[in-house]
């Protein structure tokens, strides 16, 4: 008998345990609750990937989940944008419910720069969707023993955080029913492209001075990017924010579908982008998705 060949890798992350319970994703799913935190669930997802065997057969991926604490705080924009209204929500809902059918269980890969709202947007999505949500930064954080995503940068360098960054995102391919957001710079390497063109790829498109605004008012301390950049924190972070824009958005035009703020804003009749809600830009991310959907399949109607 030929002896089976495995990868294994392990996700410190934070996600809805009761959201987790209610769907499962492809593979086996065991939990094992301890009380540490009432209001944040760490959370260890083991996941046992096996490679092809020589009969060109794959096993099953086994997904493994402890979870502290059911209780999952919720989150905003880091602007702060006001919460949804009850009509946002019901559209939401609804939206959901129409597009969820048919994307037959596949992946989410929330694309755009920093700061652009990809966790929270991502976290709402998975929600209303039944999917599970992952971070790409959480989760390589969590290979390298906590270490946060600056401190990787300044240890290791970004090459590291790369390799790291496409490791995690070929082995979330292999899943079903996520909602993943990524890194800013994840859309720079072709390889990972091939990983994401197995679920479905939205790119968050917000202004640069929004996106500038948002990261100086909570600091620039987190974002390795922006270390070296001299000047008060808005001018500095707007300054990197439109090099690395320069050399990312061909690749964020690689996306299925583009949720654009500015679209949104003029849509609901606001005047600044920062006014829309992430409800809304959830709703948008749903219509785009559902555009992309007709055109890959013309029969597909909502």
């Amino acid at each position: 008998m030929e002896a089976k060949m495995a990868q294994s890798l392990q996700f410190s992350t934070w996600i809805d345990s009761e959201k987790m319970m209610g769907r499962k994703p492809a593979g086996s799913v065991r939990f094992s609750q301890r009380l540490k935190k009432q209001s944040k669930l760490p959370v260890l997802v083991s996941a046992r990937v096996p490679t092809t065997t020589s009969s060109n057969r794959h096993s099953k991926v086994d997904l493994v989940v402890s979870c502290s604490y059911k209780n999952f705080p919720g989150s905003t924009l880091e602007s702060g944008s006001p919460h949804a209204s009850v009509e946002e929500d019901l559209i939401l809902k609804n939206k959901s419910e129409e597009v969820e059918p048919y994307l037959s269980g596949r992946c989410i890969y929330l694309v755009g720069m920093m700061g652009s709202g990809k966790t929270t947007v991502g976290k709402i999505l998975s929600q209303v969707l039944g999917y599970t949500f992952f971070d790409c930064d959480t989760l390589i954080e969590g290979e390298v023993h906590g270490t946060s995503v600056a401190e990787i940068f300044k240890l290791y360098g970004e090459a590291f955080f790369r390799d790291k960054e496409t490791e995690v995102l070929q082995r979330l391919s292999l899943m079903r029913r996520l909602v993943v957001s990524t890194g800013g710079g994840a859309v720079v390497r072709p390889i990972n492209w091939s990983y994401m063109q197995k679920g479905i790829s939205v790119w968050l498109d917000v202004p640069l001075e929004a996106l500038a605004e948002r990261i100086a008012a909570v600091g620039t301390g987190s974002r390795p990017l922006l270390h070296h950049e001299t000047g008060d924190a808005y001018t500095k972070t707007y300054n990197r924010l439109s090099m690395l824009f320069e050399e990312r958005s061909g690749s964020y035009a690689n996306a299925n579908a583009r949720v654009c703020l500015e679209n949104i804003a003029t849509k609901l009749g606001q005047r600044d982008v920062s006014d829309v809600t992430p409800t809304a830009i959830a709703i948008e991310a749903l219509e785009q998705i559902s555009i992309f959907l007709k055109g890959e399949d013309g029969h597909v109607t909502f």
